[in-house]
C-alpha cells in the first residue's frame, strides 16, 4: 500500500520545491500544501461525531467535505491518521480510497472540476481527542486534526464547520458555532451548531462532559464559562472577573483594531490540568482552570498572569483567527500580537501596577533563558512539514518577539503602527497572510528600513553582547561607549535598537536616549555629566542583549542592589546582575546575598516575587550542597520575617510558597507540617486544597517523619475529583522507595502513561528534584532518547518542557557529561530543532559543571 502511495504522491508532488525531500509519507509537507491551495477552495466540512460513555470504545463519526477543485487531473491528498475508512463516496458514488500510514488518496478519476463533495465515515484517533472518564476535549493545534478526522490539515485551507455532536444525555458540550438544535433520546443526545466562520484546522474544537455553566451578560453579549471546579465558593469568587476581563478585552480589541469581533457567540472552557495557558478556538476558547479560578491565596503575579492569559487569547480573535499565518513559519505572528496586544490590555485594570516593569519581567527572562544558550533559534523558521510545527514554540516567540515588537512600534509611532495593523486586518480579513504582507504595509508608513530591521531581529538567531566602556575623569564622564558583538560569530552583525539608559546618583536616576545603530556608539549626551554610581544599558526596561556591566557598577548594584530609588531600574538591574552571575561575573553566593539583604527593603512586589524567584534558582542550582545547608537557617528566618511584614495576602503567599520551596531545616519544617495538619495558620493568609496538596509534596520530598502518612491522609482530604486523580499520579515520584521511582518513570515509555502532559511533568520535576539529583542521573540519558517520540506523540510544548523538568534538578558534571555525550552521538540527520532543545534546556547545567 505505501508503495501505492508512494508512485501518487509522485504525480501529486511533480511540482514540488524541494526535490531532495523525496514523497512524503507522513505528515504535511509544505510542497503538498502549496499544491493544494492552489487548487482547492470553497471548503467547507459537515460534520457528524458520537462519543461514547465509555472511554476505551472509540470516537465514530462521518466527515461530508465540499470544495470547489481547480485542477481534476491529478489526485488528491486527505490527511488523516485513523483506522482506514468504513466507507466513503465521492460524488454521491461508493469510493475506494487508497490508504496509507497519514493519508488517503483520491484518484484524479473520481474528481471533477468544480464542485466536489467526499463523504467518509471513521473512527477517530485518541491522541488529540483528550479523553476523560467524564470528560474530552479536542486540541488539534499545530496540525492534529488529522488525527480525529478526515481533512486538508493546514492553515491556508480555511474552512466553514458545520458539527453534530452525539453524547451521553447528561454531558455539556460547546464548540465554535452556537449551539442550534438538542434532539434527546434516553441516554444520548444530539446537538446540532451552527456553521461558523471560515477557520484553519487547527482552530476547530469541541468539547463534552460532565461541566456546570456559568452564564453572565456583559455589554450587551452573553458569555458562557464551563468548568469543573467542585468548590462552589471559590467559583463564586472568580465567575465575575473571568466574565469581566473578557469582556473588557474585547471592548478593547474593537477599539483599537476598528473591527467588531467577528465569531458570534463567546463561550470559554476551563480545563483541568490543561497541557497550555489557553488555545484560543473561534468563540470556545480553552483556559487551564487552574489560572482562571484563583485561590483566595493568589499572588499578585497570578493576577496578571490571569488577566494576561484571557487578554492574550481574546486578541488572537483578531491575531491568528481572523487572519492567520499562511504557514507555521509564520506561527510566531499570532503569538507576538496576542502577547503584545495582552500587554497593553492589562493595563487598565491594574492602575496601581508598574506595567513596565511587568512587560520587563514577562518577557525578558524567559526569552534569555533560551536566546543566551547555543540552542537559540530564529523568531521566523523555516518549516518543511506541519509535523515539525510543534518544536517552533518556545520563549522566543512568546517572549522575544513582542519585545521586538515593541521597537517596532517605537520606530513608527504607536499611532502610524496601530493604522498599519488595522489596514493589514482589513485586508486579509478571513484569510491569510505572511510577515512579508505586514512588513509591506508597515514600510509604507516609516522612513526606516524595516526589511533590514527584520532581517537582524526576526530571521537571525540569539542576541548582541553589549559591553559598557566608561571613562572618568575629574569626577565627570570623559566617555561613555557601547560596544556590541555577536557572540555567536564574528560576522560583525549589529541589532539595531533604541535604548533608555540609565545613570544613577544619590538622589536621583537619569536617563539617556541612545540608539545603538552601530557595533560602537560613544554617547555624547553624557559627556560632562558628574560620575554616577552606576551606568544601566537596559535601565529603562527597554534595551535588549547580553550586557557586560562596568566593574564600577557591577559591584554598586551587588552592594547596594536595594538603594536604587525608582522600582523599574531596580528590576532592571536586578535582571541584569542575574545574566552577570550566569557569566561569571558575579559570584553566585554574592548574587545569593544580595538577594537576601535587599528582599527585606523591597517596597514593590514584582520585584519581590522576581526576587524570590532569582532566590530559588540560585539556592537550589548554582550553590553547591554544603553552600545550601550553611545557607538554611538564616535564608529560613529571612523568609519567615517577610511572610510575617507582607502588608498583603498576595505578597503573604509569595513568602509562604518561597519558604515551602526552600526549607531544609527541622525548625521550618516541622512549622510548615503543622500548617498542613491544620493545627496552626499564617495569619493573614487562607490556604486552599491546591496549597495544602503543595504542602504534603514538598514534606513528602523532603523525606520528613511519617512522609507516607501524609501522603495518604492528603489524598483522603481532596475532594476536587480532578485534582485527586493528578495527587494519584503524581504520588510515587515522591515515595521514599527508588524502585516505586524507577517503576513510574519506567512506565512513561508507553505513550499512554504520557497522554495528561501536565501530571507527567509535575512527577518528572519531583522525580529529578535536587534532592533526589544523585538518585536520577540514571534516568537523563533515556528521557533524552525519549526525545523523538515525545515530538511525536505530544502536544507543542511537551518536548521543552520534558527536556527542562528532566534537567532542572541537577547541576553535577557527571550530568553535563551525559547530556553532551548524547549530543556527541547523535546521527547527522537528528533533528536540529530537538538538538537545540536540548542545548538550551542543558544551558545551566552546562553553567555549574563549569
Amino acid at each position: 500500500m505505501v508503495c501505492v502511495l508512494l508512485g501518487i504522491l509522485c504525480m501529486a508532488g511533480a511540482q514540488r520545491h524541494d526535490s531532495r525531500t523525496g514523497p512524503p509519507v507522513s505528515g504535511v509537507p509544505l510542497w503538498l500544501a502549496e499544491e493544494r491551495a492552489r487548487r482547492l477552495s470553497d471548503l467547507r466540512y459537515d460534520l457528524h461525531v458520537s462519543v461514547p460513555r465509555d472511554i476505551a470504545s472509540p470516537v465514530t463519526g462521518e466527515a461530508t467535505i465540499r470544495f470547489t477543485l481547480a485542477d481534476a487531473t491529478r489526485p488528491l491528498v486527505i490527511d488523516f491518521t485513523g483506522a482506514p475508512p468504513v466507507h466513503a463516496s465521492i460524488n454521491g458514488r461508493q469510493a475506494r480510497l487508497t490508504t496509507a500510514p497519514e493519508h488517503l488518496i483520491i484518484e484524479a478519476a473520481a474528481l471533477r472540476q468544480g464542485s466536489n463533495e467526499i463523504t467518509i465515515a471513521f473512527s477517530a484517533g485518541d491522541a488529540a481527542l483528550n479523553r476523560n472518564a467524564e470528560f474530552m476535549y479536542t486540541l488539534f493545534v499545530p496540525a492534529r486534526a488529522r488525527l480525529a478526522f478526515p481533512c486538508f490539515d493546514q492553515p491556508d485551507l480555511k474552512a466553514r464547520y458545520t458539527l453534530a455532536l452525539d453524547i451521553p444525555t447528561e454531558w455539556q458540550a460547546l464548540a465554535n458555532g452556537a449551539e442550534i438544535s438538542r434532539d434527546v433520546r434516553g441516554d444520548r443526545t444530539s446537538i446540532r451548531f451552527a456553521e461558523t466562520q471560515p477557520l484553519s484546522t487547527y482552530l476547530f474544537a469541541f468539547a463534552a462532559g460532565k461541566f456546570q455553566v456559568e452564564t453572565a451578560e456583559r455589554n450587551g453579549r452573553t458569555f458562557r464559562m464551563f468548568h469543573r471546579e467542585t468548590d462552589a465558593a471559590k467559583v463564586a469568587r472568580n465567575r465575575d472577573a473571568a466574565f469581566d476581563l473578557h469582556a473588557a478585552a474585547l471592548a478593547w480589541l474593537e477599539r483599537y483594531t476598528g473591527v467588531p469581533y467577528a465569531f458570534g457567540k463567546f463561550d470559554f472552557l476551563l480545563v483541568p490540568s490543561f497541557q497550555f495557558g489557553g488555545m484560543e478556538h473561534a468563540g470556545a476558547i480553552f483556559y487551564n482552570a487552574s489560572g482562571i479560578l484563583l485561590d483566595e491565596s493568589a499572588t499578585q503575579n497570578q493576577k496578571l498572569g490571569r488577566a494576561s492569559v484571557i487578554a492574550h487569547e481574546t486578541a488572537h480573535m483578531w491575531f491568528g483567527d481572523l487572519v492567520t499565518m499562511r504557514w507555521f513559519n509564520d506561527v510566531w505572528m499570532k503569538e507576538v500580537f496576542a502577547n503584545f496586544m495582552a500587554a497593553k490590555i492589562v493595563n487598565p485594570s491594574f492602575p496601581g501596577i508598574n506595567h513596565q516593569l511587568r512587560f520587563l519581567f514577562s518577557h525578558y527572562p524567559a526569552a534569555y533563558e533560551v536566546d543566551r544558550t547555543a540552542g537559540t533559534n530564529a523568531i521566523r523558521q523555516p518549516l518543511g512539514n506541519l509535523s515539525e510545527a510543534g518544536t517552533l514554540y518556545g520563549a522566543i516567540i512568546y517572549q522575544k518577539a513582542p519585545i521586538v515588537m515593541r521597537q517596532l512600534e517605537m520606530l513608527l509611532g504607536e499611532e502610524p503602527f496601530r493604522d498599519g495593523l488595522r489596514q493589514y486586518l482589513g485586508a486579509h480579513r478571513f484569510g491569510n497572510a505572511t510577515w512579508g504582507d505586514l512588513i509591506d504595509v508597515l514600510d509604507a508608513r516609516t522612513p526606516e528600513d524595516l526589511v533590514a530591521w527584520s532581517h537582524a531581529w526576526v530571521d537571525e538567531t540569539g542576541r548582541p553582547a553589549i559591553a559598557t566602556e566608561l571613562q572618568i575623569h575629574d569626577g565627570r564622564i570623559a566617555q561613555l561607549t557601547f560596544v556590541g558583538h555577536d557572540p555567536a560569530s564574528a560576522r560583525g552583525r549589529t541589532w539595531p535598537q533604541r535604548i533608555d539608559v540609565a545613570l544613577g546618583y544619590d538622589a536621583e536616576i537619569k536617563h539617556v536616549a541612545v540608539n545603538l545603530s552601530a557595533a560602537r556608539i560613544t554617547v555624547t549626551e553624557a559627556h560632562g555629566l558628574p560620575a554616577p554610581r552606576f551606568v544601566l544599558p537596559n535601565g529603562g526596561g527597554i534595551a535588549y542583549g547580553g550586557f557586560v556591566l562596568d566593574p564600577g557598577t557591577r559591584d554598586y548594584l551587588v552592594r547596594h542592589l536595594a538603594d536604587i530609588p525608582d522600582a523599574l531600574t531596580r528590576g532592571s538591574a536586578l535582571v541584569a546582575l542575574w545574566e552577570e552571575m550566569l557569566d561569571r561575573r558575579v559570584k553566585s553566593t554574592d548574587l545569593v546575598g544580595t538577594l537576601i539583604a535587599a528582599l527585606p527593603r523591597e517596597g514593590d512586589e514584582l520585584n519581590v516575587q522576581r526576587m524570590l524567584s532569582y532566590l530559588q534558582q540560585g539556592y537550589w542550582k548554582f550553590l553547591a550542597s554544603p553552600e545550601r545547608v550553611a545557607l538554611a537557617a538564616s535564608l529560613e528566618r529571612m523568609l519567615r520575617a517577610g511572610i510575617d511584614a507582607a502588608a498583603t495576602p498576595s505578597l503573604k503567599s509569595a513568602w509562604f510558597s518561597a519558604l515551602r520551596d526552600t526549607a531544609l531545616t527541622g525548625e521550618s519544617l516541622g512549622w510548615l507540617e503543622r500548617i498542613w495538619s491544620k493545627s496552626e495558620s499564617v495569619p493573614g493568609l487562607t490556604l486552599a486544597e491546591p496549597d495544602y496538596i503543595a504542602l504534603a509534596q514538598e514534606l513528602a520530598i523532603r523525606g520528613v517523619p511519617g512522609a507516607e502518612n501524609i501522603l495518604a491522609s492528603q489524598l483522603a482530604r481532596i475532594e476536587n475529583p480532578d485534582r485527586k486523580a493528578r495527587f494519584e499520579f503524581v504520588r510515587p515520584a515522591l515515595s521514599a522507595d527508588q524502585a516505586v521511582r524507577d517503576a513510574l518513570f519506567a512506565s512513561f515509555g508507553d505513550v499512554r502513561n504520557r497522554r495528561r502532559e501536565p501530571w507527567v511533568l509535575e512527577a518528572l520535576s519531583y522525580l529529578h528534584h535536587p534532592l533526589r539529583a544523585a538518585e536520577s542521573e540514571k534516568y537523563i540519558p533515556r528521557s533524552l532518547t525519549m526525545l523523538q517520540e515525545i515530538q511525536r506523540t505530544g502536544d507543542i510544548f511537551f518536548p521543552k518542557r520534558w527536556m527542562d523538568a528532566t534537567l532542572s534538578g541537577h547541576s553535577s558534571s557527571s550530568a553535563a557529561r551525559m547530556v553532551k555525550a548524547f549530543l556527541a552521538g547523535l546521527p547527522p540527520d537528528y533533528p536540529d530543532r530537538l538538538r537545540r532543545i536540548v542545548l538550551s534546556s542543558a544551558d545551566d547545567v552546562f553553567r555549574t559543571a563549569r
